[in-house]
């Protein structure tokens, strides 16, 4: 027989089924679990949160900015039904469109900067869509893959360009999606919310919501990893300065402020600078200590999290985002041998080492 204990915790499930059957991918896109990091909680002497996003069917949170952006172009009637859907992503905005699209009947085209990585490229193609690898190129170069993801879909008849990073319609479903969801499952009481940004969109979407629910009470903070230039501009007041340097992360970091961003920036309350150090390390502790087997830029949002639930104080209550797992990036990031040719392993704490069983 089962210990009493034991009865007791599984007769109380973790999560309760609020609605009935959904409607396809689209429906099932949300209502993510936010998950109490238990341990790191315990270290700072605060409540840190995190929102299951790599629980989205499509495997990140990207799935939400992919229907929202659809939904907002077929209600304006910019596509219709067997039309072209192109856009320039880093990769999960890109999973999560060829979802919809196959799921709409869509066709779905790619551009993509060619330091992504394989699981990623080849995940699209698995899912129908047409990926077109081009160099990683600033955006002012007209060959930057956003700018080639633009003129493909023009020179088409009933094709949209996405554009997630300019349209804010992404950060308008994080507002009626992610925002409130995270509201409920905390009972009004958040007083950090941070993340990374690469669009922008969940930051401001997100932070808007917040802010407007606790009346200004909730603070909004931007995290950066090297090689953008946003924690530099928040922090000098407005200073943009040119882009150096480079992350072991994908998908977020950047080197201006976007339209979804800069219908919030103005609000912010400040911003962190992570280092792909303490990423790595994070990353493999979450693995350890909690069992979340999540992306580097996770990592690095829950990096910052616990920073900002220090600058907080004692008992204060800060939530992030879990973006995807470490699916997309296992080759990489449990790989010995890349992990010394980017000079991180010994980020690693020695007793976490036994993780990186890739060569």
């Amino acid at each position: 027989m089962l210990c009493s204990a034991l009865r007791r915790s599984l007769a109380q499930p973790a999560r309760r089924f609020t609605t009935r059957a959904v409607d396809g991918f689209t429906g099932s896109v949300g209502n993510t679990p936010l998950i109490y990091l238990k341990t790191l909680s315990e270290q700072t002497g605060c409540s840190i949160f995190g929102k299951a996003e790599f629980q989205n069917p499509g495997g990140s949170i990207k799935d939400r900015a992919a229907i929202g952006i659809v939904l907002d172009a077929e209600t304006k009637g910019l596509i219709k039904p067997g039309g072209t859907i192109v856009e320039g992503t880093a990769g999960n905005t890109g999973i999560g469109l060829a979802h919809v699209c196959r799921s709409k009947g869509y066709r779905c085209v790619i551009f993509m900067p060619d330091t992504q990585s394989q699981e990623k490229i080849d995940l699209l193609r698995m899912l129908g869509a047409e990926v077109y690898p081009v160099p990683a190129v600033p955006y002012e170069n007209p060959k930057n893959y956003n700018h080639q993801a633009k003129e493909y879909a023009r020179q088409l008849d009933n094709a949209i360009w996405t554009d997630q990073f300019d349209n804010t319609a992404n950060a308008y479903a994080h507002y009626i999606t992610t925002g409130p969801e995270i509201w409920e499952q905390t009972q009004g009481m958040v007083d950090g919310f941070v993340c990374s940004t690469g669009t922008g969109g969940t930051l401001a979407g997100v932070g808007k919501c917040l802010k407007e629910k606790s009346n200004g009470k909730s603070q909004i903070w931007l995290a950066d990893p090297p090689g953008s230039v946003l924690y530099t501009y928040i922090s000098s007041g407005g200073k943009l300065v040119e882009r150096t340097g480079s992350s072991i992360t994908e998908g977020i970091g950047q080197g201006r402020v976007t339209a979804n961003l800069g219908t919030f920036i103005s609000e912010l309350d400040g911003a962190l600078h992570v280092p792909d150090e303490q990423s790595i390390a994070m990353l493999y502790h979450l693995l350890d200590t909690e069992g979340l087997y999540v992306g580097a830029s996770t990592a690095l949002n829950v990096v910052a999290a616990v920073e900002l639930a220090q600058k907080l104080g004692k008992g204060s209550r800060v939530v992030t985002v879990l973006c995807d797992g470490a699916y997309r990036y296992q080759s990489r990031l449990f790989s010995k041998k890349w992990l010394q040719s980017k000079g991180l392993f010994d980020a690693i704490p020695e007793h976490l080492r036994k993780y990186a069983v890739l060569d």
